[in-house]
């Protein structure tokens, strides 16, 4: 079984993949793949103080360097959750939701595990909702998983 592990560095991330430990760690029969998505950083047309392209360029270079972040930090969680299995991990930039399911469909996922930030409708309406997108494109089976109140 193959399954792609979705992060953003967030808490909600980290639940995902100790649920999926809990589901999925006795089991030596999977592979997993963790991706971890950047979005593009776009200038603001109507700014009253044009900043230049350098720095637009900068912001979109710490992204980058902040999913890699979150895809080591990831890995490392599943080695130690997983007896030592030795994830790959892809980072992409682009909409989170679209790429994660564009990944499943070019590495063959049987199953893609997002966590879930539990805004509910209004905060999906305002922000969007990358488990929300992926749930209704994916190729495969998705697991998202919620976090509880009290969770650490």
């Amino acid at each position: 079984m193959k399954i792609l592990i979705a992060t953003d560095g967030s808490e909600y991330s980290r639940t995902a993949i100790e649920q999926s430990a809990r589901v999925f760690g006795s089991n030596d029969q999977i592979e997993i793949k963790i991706i971890s998505v950047y979005e593009d950083v776009f200038p603001i047309a109507g700014e009253p103080f044009a900043l230049s392209a350098d720095y637009y360029r900068e912001m979109e270079k710490e992204s980058k360097a902040d999913a890699e972040k979150f895809a080591a930090e990831a890995k490392k969680l599943i080695r130690d959750n997983f007896n030592g299995m030795e994830p790959e991990t892809e980072v992409r930039q682009g909409p989170p939701g679209r790429k994660i399911v564009e990944a499943a469909q070019e590495w063959g996922a049987d199953l893609i595990v997002v966590g879930s930030h539990g805004r509910g409708f209004w905060g999906r309406m305002m922000v969007g909702s990358t488990s929300d997108a992926v749930m209704h494109h994916a190729p495969c089976s998705v697991l998202v998983v919620r976090r509880q109140d009290g969770d650490s």
